[in-house]
């Protein structure tokens, strides 16, 4: 039995998968669906964002003397950005670490 490989053409395989050869996707990104896990993700992100600025406006606010803006409300808003902030980075971690251990696997 002759048995012959041809030599594996990395582009073709690429560009059959719809990847660019950087590994990126060709065209447009998809916009990601309601309740997707993307979606989810960036909304948590956005929130945490949204938090902390809320938390640097108050902070400027207070240091300006502002009368509206007492000291337990700023307190309050940065321990709740920390929180998320805290919340946020332990996903991320979780996330590298599962990440880690898919491409460890052996096939």
């Amino acid at each position: 039995m002759d048995l012959k490989l041809k030599p594996f053409d990395f582009a073709a395989a690429v560009a059959k998968a719809g990847l660019r050869t950087d590994g990126m996707p060709v065209g447009k990104p998809k916009a990601a669906e309601p309740g997707s896990f993307q979606a989810t993700m960036s909304q948590a992100l956005r929130e945490v964002s949204d938090a902390q600025n809320e938390t640097t406006t108050l902070q400027q606010e207070l240091q300006l003397g502002n009368p509206t803006v007492g000291l337990e409300q700023t307190m309050m808003s940065m321990q709740k950005s920390q929180i998320g902030f805290q919340a946020a980075l332990s996903v991320r971690n979780r996330l590298v670490q599962a990440y880690s251990e898919i491409m460890n696997m052996q096939v």
